[in-house]
């Protein structure tokens, strides 16, 4: 899986602490703008407390958890889509990741400079996103000069369809509206993916709060919740310098302790990388034995010689049946030989559908 996740966001909100603390990269971290520049490029582990199950109960030799890649991105400011500032290199990099954290910074403090001068989330929200929605509406008009031709005098139904879709785009982002607040058809789906648009893609709004406000945030955050309530996008609060405390932490145990002084009952790393791996539309299936346990990455939706495939190009290729155990079962009866003996294995052909968590084994033949 090569899907990407960005960290966008204004200038000096937070984005490289954040990415300093979830990703393996590590990001130059600064009070100034335009701190970042080349984008940085981390994976990181998925936390998943069922592979640590299936762990204690096989005791492998090697434990291998999922992964999801993290772009820090270059902040962006009012005039990127006419190349302000890095404008042009911002919105490049956020065209290349296939999902958006968009950090907004929901605290005061008079040591960190705003690149505008105060405080204010839905204002920075709608600076990013106007800059997307100009870029948007420039490829979008230049797809309704070209299509109109073919679904006009040519009388190409397919050109037809896609032209009704990107006027509809088009309006709502006259509108001042993201393109992804446009309800689709399931016909519709596969053209808006190949159009590659900045606000098409799937978003969450990373609230990032002082110390105090990481349990139920503050009056920013209710604002950006207002402000975002009609958009098909995800808020999540955190505390960017919380967490770079907690990073910094030496041992499992003082890292919880922490958490519990603070009322939390895990990072809140941990949620974001939890919270992205999913906004990707991504999720895990299971293979667990003596020799490694381990998790794979597929997209939802994808079914079992697809899932085989992950493994190996021979396995999809050559796939006859795959042997399926639900994760619940495995830990109820404790292995894969209690789970056939009490009948809870299944076997499952080309059109199952892999769902979360699922342990499997492939048979193929090539």
């Amino acid at each position: 899986m090569s899907l990407k996740c960005g960290i966008v966001g204004l200038p000096n909100v937070g984005k490289s602490t954040l990415f300093n603390c979830i990703s393996s990269g590590k990001a130059q971290s600064a009070n100034f703008p335009f701190c970042t520049i080349e984008p940085n490029l981390g994976s990181t582990n998925v936390p998943d407390k069922r592979l640590e199950k299936l762990a204690d109960i096989c005791k492998p030799q090697r434990v291998i958890p999922a992964t999801v890649d993290i772009v820090d991105i270059a902040g962006l400011v009012k005039g990127a889509s006419k190349g302000e500032g890095l404008g042009n290199q911002f919105l490049a990099n956020i065209r290349e990741t296939d999902a958006i954290l968009h950090v907004l910074r929901c605290f005061d403090d008079g040591n960190v400079v705003h690149v505008d001068g105060s405080v204010d989330p839905v204002r920075d929200k709608e600076v990013v996103d106007t800059e997307l929605q100009i870029k948007d509406l420039e490829t979008i008009e230049s797809r309704i000069s070209k299509t109109q031709k073919q679904a006009t005098t040519g009388g190409d139904k397919e050109a037809k369809k896609l032209l009704d879709l990107l006027l509809r785009y088009k309006a709502a982002l006259e509108q001042g509206k993201s393109c992804r607040t446009v309800e689709l058809t399931d016909e519709e789906v596969p053209l808006a993916h190949d159009l590659f648009l900045l606000t098409n893609k799937s978003v969450m709004y990373v609230c990032n709060v002082d110390d105090s406000s990481a349990v139920n945030g503050n009056h920013y955050v209710d604002a950006v919740r207002e402000a975002v309530k009609d958009e098909n996008a995800e808020i999540m609060i955190i505390s960017a310098k919380t967490e770079s405390e907690i990073a910094e932490m030496d041992s499992y145990e003082d890292r919880q302790m922490f958490l519990n002084e603070l009322g939390l009952k895990e990072s809140g790393v941990s949620r974001l990388i939890k919270s992205a791996y999913h906004l990707l539309g991504l999720q895990t299936f299971f293979t667990a034995g003596a020799d490694e346990c381990r998790a794979w990455t597929i997209h939802k939706g994808d079914k079992a010689p697809k899932a085989a495939g992950v493994i190996h190009t021979d396995f999809e290729k050559g796939f006859i049946r795959a042997e399926v155990i639900k994760y619940e079962d495995f830990v109820n009866y404790g292995s894969e030989a209690a789970v056939r003996s009490a009948g809870k294995l299944a076997t499952e052909g080309k059109d199952y559908v892999v769902q979360d968590g699922d342990i499997m084994h492939f048979l193929f033949n090539v």
